[in-house]
């Protein structure tokens, strides 16, 4: 009875981040419009969720040092990939941008089989023709050569590829739990904005931010919810659930995100996008389907 219980509200915990990460868009680029543009909304954002998650991490740090060190850096690296996918919200459309990152089964698929050896069966097979056509119409809606045509898609691209490399390290043995690994993976994309900040866009002026209250909720709400409560949530119910559920779970992002950009920001997708889009889903559904025989 208590581990249906636990299954049943792990459950619903990774229906509602998916749900909500469907609008994470909404701070991001509210936070840039009130004068932090580029990547330094994004870091201000990561920076509030490391120090609410930094206690976490002292506290787990011997389970960290136990820990393989593939492991630590593949979660890390998972953070970076969160960075770029926050940042390609900013230039380019979303319902685009969260499509290509999740053609992580395509990257998964090829990465296992190059780094790991790993066969590629007749379902990963299934997978990779679903998501290269369903990048390939998307992409070439207009009639243009289906490659990404702006900042946002190729950060989104990136980002998708990145947090499929790191699924493939994670496999490492890693003896951390949620709370620290959260840590690891939010001080990942704290180091990747710091990196990143000079890069798309100059040093906000401080003293001519106006509407520093709405600006410190938006940055909070992002920080402390839509980072660090999510993430340490989704690595708690990732130990409570089967991989193929959480990823099924987490798909209401691409809906909610699709659906919020058109209603709000105005960026409805055309038909031929969204038949795209829904390829690039259906290989994704394919890939973490339950199977009897489970693959490598």
């Amino acid at each position: 009875m208590e581990q249906s219980r636990s299954i049943f509200w792990a459950t619903i915990l990774v229906f509602a981040i998916g749900t909500s990460w469907g609008l994470y868009w909404i701070p991001v680029r509210e936070i840039a419009a009130l004068g932090l543009d580029g990547a330094w909304g994004v870091l201000a954002i990561t920076s509030a969720a490391l120090i609410v998650l930094l206690p976490f991490g002292w506290r787990g740090r011997k389970n960290l040092a136990r820990s393989a060190p593939l492991a630590l850096v593949s979660v890390a690296l998972c953070g970076m990939a969160f960075l770029l996918y926050s940042v390609s919200l900013l230039y380019g459309r979303v319902a685009i941008v969260v499509i290509l990152f999740f053609l992580t089964p395509v990257w998964s698929t090829l990465l296992s089989k190059i780094l790991l050896g790993w066969p590629i069966t007749r379902t990963r097979i299934v997978v990779l023709l679903l998501g290269i056509a369903g990048l390939v119409v998307m992409l070439g809606a207009d009639g243009d050569w289906p490659i990404p045509r702006n900042l946002g898609e190729w950060l989104g691209l990136t980002a998708g590829f990145l947090w499929a490399l790191s699924t493939v390290g994670i496999r490492a043995v890693s003896t951390a739990g949620p709370l620290e690994s959260a840590f690891v993976l939010v001080a990942g994309a704290w180091l990747g904005a710091i990196l990143l900040v000079p890069m798309l866009a100059p040093a906000p002026d401080i003293g001519a931010l106006g509407h520093l209250g709405a600006l410190l909720g938006w940055v909070l709400a992002a920080g402390l919810l839509g980072v660090a409560a999510a993430m340490a949530g989704i690595m708690w119910a990732a130990t409570r659930l089967d991989p193929s559920r959480v990823g099924i779970l987490l798909m209401a992002e691409v809906f909610v995100s699709a659906i919020s950009a058109a209603l709000i920001a105005g960026e409805a997708l055309s038909a031929i996008e969204i038949a795209g889009g829904s390829l690039v889903l259906l290989a994704g559904a394919v890939e973490v389907w339950p199977r009897k025989a489970a693959h490598p």
